[in-house]
């Protein structure tokens, strides 16, 4: 790209970008990072990550997070938002315990070695392009519907912080609503904080650095930690990730994506950076019309959140503080009201057509139930289950089954 290029795509995102997109980029960040920065931290522990390592982990992880928001979304004018692999942290803290640190990074660079080369020789993509549109609504659905119901697990805990958000999310929709999620955050805090559920008192300023750890490569462990962590990566996340692109209309070409997604992992992934692949719950905060009623525009909330991203890795130790000082209900609550008008969307498209109207319910109730086989999330059986019923059903003796797409 030329220098005059870069001026002008840059020309371009200050031209598009809005307080709804810096909003919903922070909002995806703060869920994303919540939610499953935990389990990170666990999964580090069982390698028996230092205090030092742990904190690389998250700033490296941080940073490619940053990079391929900010590069991706702004080469294709897309909301492509990437995420690390929360099964992929979670299989680790369980399955990983007396594994070397050493050879877990040498796991890491064959995982983002294994993507590249799905991405250059175009193998997921052509994979993807056999899933029928309802089959992948259906699964975003399932996987979403959990961040639904959990504003009324919340409402239990803290009614009143909940249902004052519920209410301004209510207006909002009514009367402007494209700062409909920015209000209803902004609300929150200001419940949480002055019931007196957020406390910053032990909060410091503590930057971050990068722990470089070499590299082992043992046959046995990348066999028995990272191809099972490959697998579970585009398995239960990847395939829920581009779903939530087609599901909204993006089709941004999958191979180079996916192959530069795992280049920036293979490389960071001595700093521990494990697994990164495209998002699919925190990127549909930054798809739907909250951000822009101009899908063409949406791409700078994913940007912003690629920022806040970087600014989280830099920050790694300060940042884990503060959002653990939130309380988690308000968390809990602004995922779930942001994601309601994809919840429904994905419904809709799920069971507009008849003839696969009930292969999709099988793929929403598999996704939605969470079950997961040998260490294979629940997105990738809900799309096997639904094919598996859309080809039983659309079987005719003497013909077999009839095209899926």
């Amino acid at each position: 790209m030329s220098s005059q290029s870069r001026v002008n795509v840059f020309r371009s995102f200050w031209r598009d970008l809005s307080l709804p997109a810096l909003s919903a980029g922070f909002v995806a960040t703060l869920v994303g990072f919540t939610s499953s920065a935990l389990i990170v931290f666990q999964a580090a522990a069982s390698l028996g990550a230092t205090p030092a390592q742990t904190t690389s982990w998250v700033l490296s992880l941080g940073i490619g997070l940053g990079l391929t928001c900010i590069v991706l979304s702004l080469r294709y004018r897309m909301p492509i938002l990437t995420a690390w692999s929360t099964p992929g942290a979670a299989m680790m803290a369980t399955g990983a315990v007396g594994t070397s640190m050493s050879d877990a990074i040498g796991a890491f660079i064959f995982v983002g070695l294994l993507a590249v080369l799905a991405g250059a020789t175009g193998a997921f993509e052509r994979l993807m392009s056999r899933i029928p549109r309802s089959l992948a609504a259906a699964m975003l659905a399932g996987v979403l519907l959990r961040f639904g119901m959990d504003i009324f697990v919340a409402l239990q805990h803290q009614a009143a912080l909940v249902l004052t958000m519920c209410a301004v999310y209510l207006i909002g929709r009514r009367m402007a609503s494209r700062y409909v999620v920015i209000a209803t955050l902004i609300a929150g805090l200001v419940v949480a904080y002055a019931s007196g559920l957020i406390r910053f008192s032990d909060i410091h300023v503590l930057p971050s650095e990068l722990v470089f750890t070499m590299p082992t490569f043992s046959w046995q462990v990348l066999l028995g930690l990272g191809l099972p962590l490959f697998i579970v990566t585009m398995t239960s996340q990847n395939v829920p990730g581009v779903a939530a692109l087609h599901a909204h209309d993006y089709r941004p070409p999958l191979s180079p994506v996916i192959g530069a997604i795992g280049a920036v992992n293979a490389v960071l992934a001595p700093f521990g950076c494990y697994a990164l692949n495209l998002a699919a719950i925190t990127a549909t905060l930054c798809m739907t019309e909250n951000v822009d009623r101009d899908p063409a525009r949406r791409y700078t909330a994913s940007v912003c959140a690629g920022v806040f991203y970087l600014v989280m890795g830099a920050f790694a130790a300060t940042i884990v503080a503060v959002f653990a000082a939130l309380p988690r209900e308000l968390v809990m609550a602004i995922a779930g009201l942001a994601l309601l008008g994809t919840i429904g969307g994905s419904l809709s498209a799920a069971v507009i057509d008849d003839k696969q109207r009930e292969p999709a319910i099988v793929s929403f109730l598999i996704a939605a139930s969470g079950v997961s086989l040998w260490g294979i999330g629940a997105p990738f059986w809900a799309l096997v289950g639904g094919l598996v019923v859309l080809a039983m059903l659309s079987w005719r003796p003497g013909r077999g089954a009839a095209k899926l797409v």
